[in-house]
């Protein structure tokens, strides 16, 4: 802790008193730094969850293209039978309503592919939904 002292100490001051330093201990110490190898591991950490959200992007974006070739399969037998059903083609709209990310460009060119086909079935039916 710093001290006033009297005018016997280090040096003058006009009010005849002296500031001095004599308490006061040097500056702490860091005992050590943090790890590096903490920090690597995070970054190796959040890495890895991106390639999962890429994995799980196209995960979903080929259970979406299995699910429109089965409702295009169930039209196709509806077909056969005489006549396509109102609930199948309310669950092609519902499907293609539904917001497709872009995961790479071939499985994306499949897609629209297949996207494409479906909105040709669903104009033969007198539908035309907006996307």
């Amino acid at each position: 802790m710093a001290s006033v002292s009297s005018r016997a100490s280090v040096g003058k001051y006009a009010a005849g008193q002296t500031f001095s330093m004599s308490d006061v201990a040097g500056p702490a110490r860091v005992a050590r730094a943090a790890p590096v190898a903490q920090v690597a591991a995070l970054d190796a950490i959040l890495a890895l969850q991106s390639v999962g959200d890429a994995m799980g992007g196209k995960r979903k974006a080929v259970k979406r293209g299995t699910a429109l070739l089965d409702l295009l399969d169930g039209i196709k037998a509806d077909i056969l039978v005489g006549g396509i059903t109102a609930e199948r083609l309310d669950a092609l709209v519902e499907e293609l309503s539904v917001y497709r990310d872009r995961t790479e460009p071939g499985l994306d060119s499949l897609l629209d592919d297949i996207e494409l086909r479906v909105r040709v079935e669903l104009a033969k039916q007198g539908r035309f939904p907006e996307f």
